[in-house]
């Protein structure tokens, strides 16, 4: 198993962004890679440790789903989420980290652990990265 670490700095505060990966309202803008939504219905959010965490995505084309089932391990707003996934062989763990940078910007850390081979690819990583994409530009429009 291998891991992987995404950084993106947003415009927006450690706050906003923590209640951003943890609203399901906000989540449904963006969770998920380009030509794939989430529906607000589609989304459970028990913001406990031990609580669930899960998302169905419906890709926009065949209306296939991909569902991900996760359990929080850790929450310390606004700055550190962990959740794991133990249906993903090995249970991959994802944990994100807010860090305010003090200029009204922050830094975000994915660092994903026990990744499987199949998100490891050049094409599921540039899906990833569409995902932070949709996530600045549901940003944009909220801190207008």
């Amino acid at each position: 198993m291998s891991e992987l670490t995404y950084v993106r700095v947003h415009e927006a505060s450690p706050e906003l962004l923590f209640d951003c990966l943890t609203t399901p309202s906000h989540l449904a803008h963006f969770w998920g890679p380009k030509g794939m939504v989430t529906p607000v219905a589609n989304i459970v959010v028990d913001l406990r440790v031990g609580g669930a965490f899960e998302t169905t995505m419906v890709n926009e084309s065949d209306g296939s789903t991909h569902t991900m089932r996760a359990t929080y391990a850790e929450i310390r707003r606004p700055d550190r989420l962990v959740w794991v996934e133990p249906d993903v062989q090995g249970g991959m763990v994802t944990t994100v980290t807010l860090t305010d940078l003090g200029d009204g910007r922050t830094e975000v850390v994915t660092h994903q652990t026990n990744v499987p081979a199949a998100y490891l690819s050049a094409q599921a990583r540039a899906g990833f990265e569409t995902s932070l994409d949709r996530f600045d530009a549901h940003l944009a429009t909220i801190t207008r």
